[in-house]
């Protein structure tokens, strides 16, 4: 190990191998939404994309050969080539460093050097788990928002609170920009309207978590019925977003929808709504045998425990885990997992406070981890560094340079990204239960809190 620069101090602490298992222990230590993200290696360089493709399915054949035309080479059969849908991956680097000057700290210094590696491992983890969160909720909160300024008289052009999931539409598998060659149908309270531009506000006034305000515009006149403030606004393939008591959103798998705003202090949430979710999940991706991960807070959980059916459920059964832990593990093919990272929205104007658990099923994201992590470190080994990796995170050591010899580099870095792919081809005609969603691995669940 090249630790020959190091002060002798250090030395030992190395040679043992403590300063990597601390900083796996920091890395690894919770589950969260990284966990449901297909990792794949991406052999390209920082700051790049590249284009990731998903091939579809063929529909099935319930039609018999017909006798007379199974003549020929070809048997009377026309040649039918399966769909296909692509992605963008991006990748970019993401590092933080903490120093420590093992002269002045030369009274604790083992364990300071261990405790700098730890918070590294937890920062690390951390960062990979909320910018996969991020990922998720932008993709999975896009297509779906509300009119925020009520039209005076019939408009083209409407102010919505987040024009995320707006701007593309699906082309021959390709995700292309809306524009009026390239039209989307967008729901705006009862109707459906052409839309065939969109503009991000210059002044972002979005109150949606993430959100990207802006407006609208369609091909015809949206109604003063239609456009009025708090309606909702859906795009016909954006995400289905379950909410208690009927208040679903979700393109063009409702005759009208709902809004965020449209919530309120009784709509908590309940283990039918969790059914709602994993009904709608099952019925959008085929999965009938997989458990899904439900990431909630502590509030969503103790308004679980509220639910008059789930307490039915456990009546009497108080040596039960779930009882005795106030934690739910798995129920209703579901694993329910706690986190503090779960997106919330303060009330603001909203009539109440707004969770978002997520239920994901596997393969909602995708993490490109730059293949060259490990090579591009090692540039540097026998120099005046140590390198580990843990959980694809890139740990660097590097010994004193300044010219007292005094201060040493604890750093980390992780060069990748994370993806939300479409599902777009597994339509109705493959799926026969499944919606025009292009997204349909997750679902968002959006209650009162």
């Amino acid at each position: 190990m090249p630790i020959q620069n190091m002060p002798a101090a250090l030395q030992p602490i190395i040679q043992q191998g403590f300063l990597e298992r601390e900083f796996h222990d920091g890395l690894t230590s919770a589950l969260g939404y990284r966990a449901v993200a297909d990792r794949e290696p991406v052999a390209i360089n920082v700051g790049e994309t590249v284009t990731k493709t998903r091939t579809g399915l063929k529909a099935p054949v319930t039609t018999p050969l017909n006798p007379t035309t199974n003549t020929n080479l070809d048997n009377g059969l026309t040649p039918s080539a399966f769909t296909i849908e692509q992605y963008t991956l991006g990748i970019n680097q993401y590092a933080d460093t903490i120093d420590l000057n093992v002269v002045t700290s030369q009274v604790g210094i083992a364990n300071q050097f261990l405790k700098n590696a730890k918070t590294n491992g937890v920062q690390a983890r951390q960062s990979l788990d909320r910018i996969a969160r991020n990922a998720l909720f932008n993709a999975y909160l896009g297509g779906n928002t509300r009119v925020r300024t009520t039209l005076g008289a019939p408009a083209a052009t409407i102010a919505v609170d987040d024009v995320r999931g707006f701007s593309t539409v699906l082309v021959n598998g390709q995700m292309v920009a809306v524009s009026g060659t390239n039209t989307a149908g967008v729901l705006v309270g009862s109707n459906v309207y052409t839309l065939t531009g969109v503009a991000i506000d210059g002044s972002n006034v979005s109150t949606s978590p993430m959100g990207i305000s802006g407006t609208l515009t369609f091909s015809g006149n949206v109604t003063v019925a239609d456009g009025t403030a708090l309606n909702g606004v859906a795009h016909l393939n954006a995400p289905v977003l379950v909410r208690p008591n009927g208040k679903w959103s979700g393109g063009s798998a409702f005759g009208a929808t709902t809004a965020t705003s449209q919530l309120g202090t009784a709509d908590l949430l309940t283990l039918g709504t969790i059914e709602d979710a994993v009904a709608a999940l099952r019925n959008n991706t085929g999965m009938q045998d997989e458990m899904f991960n439900l990431y909630l807070d502590n509030v969503s959980m103790r308004q679980l425990f509220g639910d008059n059916d789930f307490k039915l459920m456990y009546q009497g059964q108080y040596g039960s885990p779930e009882a005795r832990q106030g934690k739910v593990f798995q129920l209703m093919g579901v694993n329910f997992i706690p986190t503090t990272e779960a997106i919330t929205q303060v009330k603001g104007t909203l009539a109440t406070p707004v969770r978002r658990p997520i239920l994901c099923a596997p393969g909602s994201l995708v993490e490109g981890d730059f293949a060259g992590m490990a090579q591009k470190a090692h540039e540097t080994w026998g120099i005046n560094s140590d390198v580990q990796m843990s959980a694809g995170v890139v740990q660097v050591t590097r010994g004193p340079l300044d010219r007292l010899s005094q201060i040493v580099a604890q750093s980390w870095f992780w060069i990748g990204g994370f993806a939300v792919p479409t599902d777009a081809t597994a339509n109705s005609t493959i799926i026969p239960t499944a919606g025009a969603q292009y997204l349909k691995r997750s679902v968002v669940i959006e209650h009162a809190g």
